[in-house]
Order: structure tokens, then C-alpha cells, then sequence
């Protein structure tokens, strides 16, 4: 490996410093032309702009529901601002989600790279590739399992031979983050529960599982499942989901919403299909024959990277 060459790589970082007022401001002006010219997309995107306004002050249940990738780039910071300003309720998301906020929060961070750098030239330099995002070994897994042994070493006596929600695990680490721009951080100071339907597929699960056995803590997830039995059955719930991308996240809101007579609003962004029948690529309008979807919701699909239109869609509530 060649440190110098591996530090020119690693020289650009990712910031997740969310938009400031004065460019939520302009965002929201933007909203406004596509909403004139109503060009494709960018009418989706004025139209998924207003129904998340709706969403937000009509909604008692508003959920978000997203993949771990976009928490590698500088989305985390904006969607810990959403958390905190009480935009969503309940995040429903991936491992991954965990281990990026975790590794982000606790490491020099990531860096800028390129889709096409090669991979075996990467990997002799010890750096991961997410895309166009760079991280580096040492960043990343080692700070994982860090702060996992950190958290149960410290509440040994709280958490041996207990049953452990793993929501309430997920408030515990947002505690022990030092970071503003944390979404699991924003979770523990709103109460808002993350909800990791596959909790043990990524570091941060595996982690707990190797650690909670040394404990004798019983991390169990049926827990996660009761809190979400009591957020979700109720009658004339109106609720609302922002979900961006799709399979194991988008699936649970979706799945659980039923229970309830479907979401009142949604909002889709995603890049997949719908003609190779994938959950991902599925529009709002097939959760509706599913029941998962209100027939008189407001919904849209936006088509489109959420890195692009996510921050624009935001500005509206932000």
C-alpha cells in the first residue's frame, strides 16, 4: 500500500451539513417553477412537495423510509434536520443506516471518489467503494464493533440477563454520538423510534450479536414489532410515508400500514422499474389493490437519484 497515494485518494471528504435556511428558501422557489412548467418529473416533484406538506400537518403517523446508501452521502445531515423538526415520527431503514451514521459520526468520515476507480487498486489501498463514495477500512467496521463493546460494557448491569427493544438499543448509540448532523442521534433526542426490520444484516447487527451473547442480553426484535402493533393499529389512523428506494424498508411500512386501512399520503422516490415486478420498482398505485394504500390517498412516484430531489421535496416542511 502507498500512503501518499492512498492519502491524495482520501482528500476530498463528504459533508453532511444539511441546506441552509437561505437555500431551503430558494429550494422552495424552485418547487414553485416546476410546479409551472410541470415538466415531466418536475411536476411529480411539486406535486410530492405538496402532499408532504399535507402529510405533515394532517398525519398523526409519518414515517420515513429509506436505504443505508444515501446515508453514506451528505443526505444524513438532512434527514437528522428532518428528525429534529419533527418532520417524521418513525424512520423505518436498513443495518446499514446504523453503520454509516455510526461510522460517520465516530471516524474522519468519508470521502469523494469516482464510479469508475478500480476496485482491486482500491482494495490494495484498504479503501471500500459505495458507489462514488470512498471509505476507508479503518473508518468503518473497526468503529462499529467499538462502540458496540463501548455501550454494553457500560450498561452491563442495566442490560445482562434482560430483553433489550432494539429501538431502544438504537436510542442508546444516537446518545453516545457526538455528532449533529446524526440521524441517530436526532432519533434519541425526539424519541423518534428507528425501526431495523433486518436488524442483523450489516456490522452493527452482527456486532451486537457477537457481544450481546457475552452479556447475556437478549436483543429481541418482537419488540420493535409490539411498538409498531401500537403506533399502527389504530382506527382512522392518518398516516403518511416518505419512501426513498425500496426493498426490506419499504416493504414493512407498507406491509404494516395495511393493518390500518393503508397510508393516507405517499411519496416514492426511487430509480428501479416496475416491469420486472420488484418490490422496489412497484408504484404507489399497486399498493393500493394490496390495501396498503387508502383508495382515496394522495400519493406520487418521482422518478429520479434522491440525492437530486430529496433536498428540494424537504425545503417545503423544512
Amino acid at each position: 500500500m502507498d500512503d501518499a497515494v492512498r492519502e491524495k485518494i482520501l482528500s476530498k471528504k463528504v459533508y453532511d451539513d444539511p441546506p441552509s435556511p437561505d437555500l431551503l428558501k430558494h429550494l422552495g422557489e424552485l418547487i414553485e417553477y416546476y410546479d409551472r412548467v410541470h415538466g415531466f418529473m418536475a411536476g411529480h416533484v411539486a406535486e410530492a412537495s405538496k402532499i408532504l406538506r399535507e402529510m405533515v400537518e394532517n398525519a398523526e403517523l409519518r414515517i420515513a423510509s429509506f436505504t443505508a446508501n444515501i446515508v453514506a452521502t451528505g443526505l444524513r445531515g438532512l434527514l437528522a434536520l428532518a428528525i429534529k423538526r419533527g418532520v417524521f415520527n418513525i424512520i423505518v431503514t436498513t443495518t446499514g443506516t446504523i453503520d454509516h451514521d455510526v461510522a460517520k459520526a465516530l471516524s474522519t468520515g468519508y470521502f469523494k471518489g469516482k464510479f469508475d476507480y478500480d476496485d482491486l487498486f482500491l482494495e490494495e489501498h484498504e479503501i471500500y467503494r459505495l458507489g462514488n463514495i470512498l471509505i476507508p477500512k479503518e473508518n468503518y467496521g473497526p468503529v462499529i464493533e467499538g462502540l458496540v463493546r463501548k455501550i454494553f460494557e457500560k450498561n452491563r448491569e442495566k442490560y445482562e440477563n434482560a430483553e433489550l427493544a432494539p429501538y431502544e438499543l438504537l436510542w442508546e448509540v444516537g446518545r453516545e454520538l457526538p455528532d449533529e448532523n446524526s440521524i441517530l442521534r436526532a432519533a434519541w433526542n425526539k424519541r423518534v423510534p428507528v425501526i431495523v426490520p433486518g436488524f442483523y444484516d450489516g456490522s452493527f447487527g452482527t456486532n451486537v450479536y457477537w457481544v450481546s451473547r457475552l452479556y447475556n442480553v437478549d436483543v429481541d426484535l418482537r419488540k420493535d414489532q409490539e411498538l409498531m402493533e401500537t403506533m399502527f393499529f389504530k382506527d382512522n389512523l392518518a398516516s403518511g410515508a416518505v419512501i426513498i428506494g425500496g426493498g426490506i424498508s419499504k416493504h414493512h411500512v407498507i406491509w404494516w400500514s395495511q393493518f390500518h386501512g393503508g397510508l393516507k399520503y405517499a411519496v416514492y422516490i426511487t430509480t428501479a422499474m416496475e416491469y420486472d415486478g420488484s418490490l422496489s420498482g412497484a408504484r404507489t398505485r399497486e399498493a393500493i389493490s394490496w390495501g396498503k394504500l387508502k383508495k382515496d390517498a394522495k400519493h406520487v412516484v418521482v422518478y429520479s437519484d434522491a440525492t437530486i430531489v430529496l433536498p428540494i421535496i424537504l425545503s417545503s416542511v423544512l
